[in-house]
């Protein structure tokens, strides 16, 4: 499978535009739309995201990811990364730098070939759709196998901020759940928050952190929306509080 992730949003034709392109150069393989409302051109908050939800998905998925305001410059590179054998497609710009921090074994290839059409400004469709539905297809795709960035080595450290919020106003943040004890409070916003293991264990309108579906510390509020009722943000600090 191919698997989408972009901070495009579903308005407009650029997703459909890419998901034709995929299914020109690849039409049986599936396509699955993990998230088209990343935060636009927040390559950190994307890339700690994007390292929280690659996990889920078989070993034989090929990832286009695509966080990408250095499009058409010479800022950047576009790269194929092979982390633990999963592909990831797009700019090398540090998107993919989290996942290939905490990865086993990582192959950084800077990606030489090119389409016979390719617009200043769209290469999800024209480079990176065809680059995947050839890697998905097991097909050769030119390229320059490079040495991992030094910057590798402090990209695997968890980002103590909101990295995104979902509909219903709870915030994501870059903080593992596993590196955080269950009795620690969170500082965030002027508020200190205590651990729940549920919505349901929390008071109706009481704020709190738990520990989300993807591994991540999340703020929430019992029938409510945290972002609203706190005034988060995609960026909003959160920092450890007392036990």
């Amino acid at each position: 499978m191919i698997v989408l992730f972009t901070d495009f949003g579903l308005e407009g034709p650029s997703v459909g535009q890419m998901k034709a392109a995929l299914h020109r150069f690849a039409p049986t393989v599936p396509v699955i739309d993990l998230c088209h409302d990343v935060p636009a051109f927040d390559i950190a908050a994307a890339a700690h995201l994007l390292a929280a939800l690659a996990p889920a998905f078989p070993r034989t998925a090929t990832f286009v990811g695509l966080v990408d305001p250095g499009v058409g410059t010479a800022a950047r590179e576009p790269a194929m990364i092979g982390c633990d054998g999963v592909w990831f497609v797009g700019p090398d710009n540090g998107l993919f730098d989290v996942v290939a921090a905490r990865a086993r074994t990582v192959r950084w290839r800077h990606v030489t070939w090119r389409p016979p059409r390719l617009s200043a400004s769209f290469h999800g469709r024209d480079l990176f759709a065809p680059v995947a539905a050839r890697l998905a297809r097991d097909d050769k795709v030119e390229g320059v196998e490079i040495a991992p960035p030094a910057r590798l080595a402090a990209a695997g450290a968890d980002l103590a901020r909101v990295i995104y919020i979902d509909r219903y106003g709870n915030a994501m943040t870059g903080l593992r759940a596993e590196n955080v004890a269950r009795a620690r409070a969170l500082r965030i916003a002027g508020r200190t928050l205590k651990f729940a293991e549920t919505f349901g264990a929390a008071a109706a309108g009481e704020p709190f952190w738990y520990e989300n579906a993807n591994g991540l510390v999340e703020i929430a509020l019992n029938q409510g929306r945290a972002a609203e009722a706190l005034g988060l943000e995609v960026g909003t600090a959160v920092a450890l509080g007392p036990s």
